[in-house]
């Protein structure tokens, strides 16, 4: 196979449809790459600058927004599939509305055979959470690849950056199926965006 090149993402890249139930996920014909976080950890916003894009995912300042799978292809001849997924932890829902992103997260990254990696995002200004590590215990249960992505790494002082940046690494070694080495990212200021596509590609590639 000839490697992606990170150009791929200033290339065709659309919107496919959103997905509130597994049964209406696309066939699995291509890889696939997740994204997942915490409500409000900058998800939406971090895609739209992996994409180069202004309003590919939809962004919102309310925890919670993103309630479905949202599935983006990617390159024309189709290449690979990037998934949005629903915010876990706090959101201003129901609590049965909680329940059912949950367990839609759950049971798609548990069964989905064309997942190649999923990007646990973690917010640079609160770190690790039990949440966080309920879902990466999860992802080391059903044996699904993972890289642990520090989002909104321009919100805190570079000291704080770097003391939250160990904790979270220490913390990801215990974890099987965590890649060893950290993403440090900002959507505003388009910090480590270069390396997060280039670890997007290599996942896809794997």
């Amino acid at each position: 196979m000839t490697p992606l090149h990170p150009k791929l993402f200033s290339g065709p890249i659309s919107f496919l449809k959103s997905a509130p139930q597994l049964q209406f996920l696309p066939d699995p014909k291509v890889p696939e790459i997740a994204f997942a976080g915490r409500s409000n950890v900058g998800k939406s916003s971090l895609i739209n600058a992996l994409t180069n894009r202004n309003g590919l995912a939809r962004t919102s300042n309310t925890p919670g927004r993103t309630q479905e799978l949202n599935f983006f292809d990617v390159g024309d001849p189709l290449i690979f599939r990037i998934c949005d997924m629903p915010g876990y932890g706090f959101a201003k829902a129901p609590p049965k509305v909680v329940q059912k992103w949950r367990f839609l997260i759950n049971d798609y990254l548990r069964g989905r055979a064309v997942l190649k990696r999923t990007f646990v995002l973690i917010d640079s200004r609160h770190g690790i959470k039990p949440v966080d590590e309920e879902v990466m215990e999860m992802l080391d249960k059903a044996a699904v690849s993972y890289r642990v992505v520090l989002t909104k790494a321009d919100k805190v002082k570079q000291e704080e950056l770097d003391a939250t940046a160990e904790q979270v690494a220490a913390i990801a070694k215990k974890h099987p199926a965590a890649h060893p080495d950290l993403l440090l990212t900002s959507s505003e200021k388009k910090q480590g965006i270069d390396e997060l596509r280039l670890a997007v590609l290599e996942a896809v590639q794997s």
